[in-house]
Formats: C-alpha cells, structure tokens, sequence
C-alpha cells in the first residue's frame, strides 16, 4: 500500500493499491466524505492512466483538489521516482 500525503486539500493523505496497472484500493483520510468516498470507490478497477488523464488537473483550492491530488500521486507511483524526500509519499507498505 501506499500512502499519499496531499497539499492544498482537505485530505490529509490518500491510500491506494495498484496491481498490474489497476488500481485495487483507494481511500482518502479527511475532504468532503460523500465526494472523496465517490471519487475513491469510482477509481477502482480503473487503469492508473486512465484515472490520471480524468483527474489531472481538476481544481478545487488552491489549484488542486481531491482528486487532481490522486492523479498527481498516481503519477508519480506510475513513474517509479517514489522518494520519501520528494514531498508526498509518506510511506509504501507491502
């Protein structure tokens, strides 16, 4: 699993899962509970890339939101630079 902490939302962090390019578990810690709990429940079984190309990009505040923030996080899992000093992956459990 790993865990995304946002910036700029009121998140404070998205959990997920991808296996073989589909994203098999989503959940966001704080944000509006009906539209976080839609957006994570919509995205999975959904290809990593196609959920990025939905959700980048989305504004909310501060030019970003919910789930503009899940494709940022997806973005950079699908890239492989997971750093623990590039700001926003808090942690990967497996």
């Amino acid at each position: 699993m790993t865990i995304y902490k946002t910036q700029g939302t009121c998140s404070e962090s998205i959990e997920f899962d991808v296996q073989d390019g589909i994203i098999t578990y989503c959940k966001f810690n704080g944000g509006c509970t009906g539209n976080v709990a839609a957006v994570a429940k919509l995205v999975i079984g959904k290809r990593v890339n196609d959920v990025i190309a939905l959700l980048k990009g989305i504004p909310c505040h501060d030019g970003t939101s919910c789930p503009d923030q899940l494709a940022q996080a997806l973005e950079q899992f699908s890239q492989q630079s997971l750093s623990t000093e590039q700001h926003s992956i808090v942690q990967n459990v497996y």
